[in-house]
């Protein structure tokens, strides 16, 4: 017995079959004598159909006014599973962001929960109600509605988990858990029992789709223990907590993100401050910048390459040659036909071996490595786009060989 928040995405309440099974979950665990949380995103390809509508309209919308056209998703969401729980025959209410205390800040499509204000939340359970949540939304201090950005519902879970202090926060999926690589691309991904924060993070920002790596950070940074779990297969699922494994190090898992560009500024000046000038005008304009590569200065030039998220590809080049002087004249190439492949675990600085594992597989399949970084618990490489899935599977296959 305790409170649960749990999670379900749109693929999870997508039609009224998966929505009434939805409810079966929720009332199960409510009749089991828990308090039960719901968060719900909007349903299957909901948002997408909104944004397309917008589009129908005006292809320059702003984005308080996307933020109102995309709440509403989830406000059909969190209807339609409070009646599905109250066929079930359980008391139930549901909330808008507001509703539920979600206080953000004003950066409309891609907010920051400031704060969750859970009088409302707690006055409802205290009424032994089933309190459903809309995910991915929230108020700003203007009374705006805003919205938390892709994959936001997983976010709100964590946040209200984390300000009620929930005794576990778990997050369905369509997967059964988190695995060494997707399986559904991947014959031999194996399910994770458990993997840690840190871990979890790493996958998430690489590529994984099965948590949002805010939630993640979110869920580390006020120790909130995660579960990842399947809503159509009643079976355990994968824990994210913090894991003490000693001195051993286990690869966690393979990932592929495809949404990259790699941008080459071509010939600047080999003098002090260019990357600084280079950089600093990246990040003014919120644009992340992942591995980065300088060439060996030549004639009083040098080479920088980098590479960000697909979508801000564009644009980089833009404020680069807008915003510099010294790179005003100068080529700039932007290439999208890039993918990063990964392997994850921890301790894998100070054991040897991983990096040449993974660069073996690559050979045997003939893949070229064009870019490559590391840390204490990830090796990434930059890729051809066309070669990324054969390079998850081979790279899987080296680390995790099938046992016949």
């Amino acid at each position: 017995m305790g409170l649960i928040v749990q999670k379900f995405g749109g693929s999870s309440v997508a039609n009224a079959e998966r929505v009434r099974n939805v409810a079966r979950i929720v009332t199960d665990c409510y009749r089991a004598g828990n308090q039960v949380v719901v968060v719900v995103s909007a349903q299957g390809d909901t948002t997408d159909d909104l944004i397309a509508k917008a589009a129908e309209i005006n292809t320059r919308a702003s984005k308080r006014e996307m933020d109102m056209l995309l709440a509403a998703g989830e406000q059909i969401s969190i209807s339609l599973l409070a009646m599905a729980i109250e066929a079930e025959h359980c008391p139930v209410v549901s909330l808008l962001g507001w509703q539920a205390g979600f206080v953000t800040n004003s950066t409309y499509g891609s907010a920051r929960i400031r704060r969750v204000d859970t009088v409302r939340v707690k006055s409802a359970l205290d009424n032994n109600n089933i309190v459903v949540v809309a995910g991915f939304q929230g108020l700003n201090r203007r009374n705006d509605i805003t919205t938390l950005g892709r994959g936001g519902s997983d976010t709100s879970a964590v946040a209200l988990a984390a300000a009620l202090h929930a005794d576990r926060c778990q997050i369905f999926t369509d997967v059964e858990g988190v695995y060494t690589a997707d399986p559904r691309k991947v014959p031999g991904a194996v399910k994770l029992k458990e993997i840690t924060y840190d871990e979890m993070l790493e996958l998430a920002t690489l590529g994984a789709q099965v948590l949002n790596n805010r939630s993640v950070e979110m869920a580390k940074k006020y120790n909130v223990e995660l579960e990842v779990l399947s809503s159509m297969k009643r079976a355990p699922g994968t824990v994210v907590r913090e894991v003490t494994r000693m001195e051993k190090m286990l690869l966690r898992g393979v990932t592929k993100d495809a949404n990259i560009a790699r941008i080459s500024v071509v010939g600047v000046p080999d003098t002090p401050g260019i990357a600084f000038k280079i950089f600093s005008v990246l990040a003014a304009k919120n644009i992340n910048v992942d591995v980065i590569l300088q060439s060996i200065g030549r004639k009083g030039t040098k080479d920088i390459t980098f590479t960000t998220d697909g979508d801000n590809g564009q644009t980089a080049v833009e404020v680069l040659k807008s915003s510099i002087a010294e790179v005003a004249d100068k080529t700039i190439v932007c290439d999208t036909n890039v993918a990063k492949v990964s392997v994850v675990g921890a301790g894998m600085e100070t054991h040897p071996g991983t990096a040449a594992k993974m660069f073996e597989a690559l050979y045997e399949i003939n893949v070229n490595i064009q870019m490559i970084a590391t840390s204490e618990i990830k090796i990434s490489v930059i890729i051809d786009a066309a070669d990324a899935d054969k390079a998850v599977e081979a790279i899987h296959a080296k680390f995790f060989p099938v046992v016949e």
